[in-house]
């Protein structure tokens, strides 16, 4: 019987980054969640690091909101309201691991259970290295009262709770992502 080589690595194999390739999951306007000059528009962006604090220069991070009246363009959105917004961006990290998106701040999100999450913006975390995505949110500085009766942030240990909110900035917010080690960023399994 003739040896036979091992498979070559596919995409369902592991995160990549194949993301990078011709025909990967990148488009050119990917962190444009909202038009320059859209009112209310500002730019969220920040740095991927590893557990050493070191950038991770191939990561992909990926958003998704509510607009600005806490709907969302989906069936699961339970109010007979519409939404035609799609809140979904899309940004690969640069040499340093810094991203960027232009955006708007969500609404508050009503829940199954009758209560109010703050205004958040969902993240996702894929990187080399990891076989499985992380998620993660971004809650804002300026909704203290919002952020204190949100059930799910709530529900994260007090101390860890700084890693989930941004802090504001010139250019909008900055939310630093840290996938291991001190000081990182809370992630939830979905």
């Amino acid at each position: 019987m003739a040896a036979t080589n091992p498979p070559a690595t596919t995409p369902s194999q592991t995160v990549g980054p194949f993301y990078a390739l011709p025909g990967g999951i990148l488009w050119a306007d990917g962190p444009e969640v909202v038009a320059d000059g859209n009112p209310g528009a500002f730019v969220l962006h920040g740095r991927l690091t590893d557990g050493n604090g070191d950038p991770i220069p191939d990561g992909l991070v990926e958003i998704w909101q509510a607009d600005e009246q806490g709907r969302f363009d989906h069936p699961s959105d339970p109010r007979p309201e519409s939404s035609s917004w799609q809140g979904f961006g899309r940004c690969p990290t640069d040499a340093d691991g810094e991203f960027w998106f232009r955006t708007v701040k969500p609404g508050p999100l009503p829940t199954p259970t009758a209560e109010t999450e703050a205004p958040h913006i969902d993240v996702t975390v894929l990187a080399r290295g990891m076989l499985n995505r992380v998620v993660t949110r971004v809650y804002f500085p300026d909704e203290e009262q919002a952020n204190a009766a949100d059930p799910v942030l709530s529900a994260v240990e007090p101390a860890r709770r700084g890693t989930l909110v941004a802090a504001a900035d010139d250019r909008g917010y900055r939310f630093d992502i840290r996938v291991q080690g001190d000081d990182e960023t809370v992630f939830f399994a979905i």
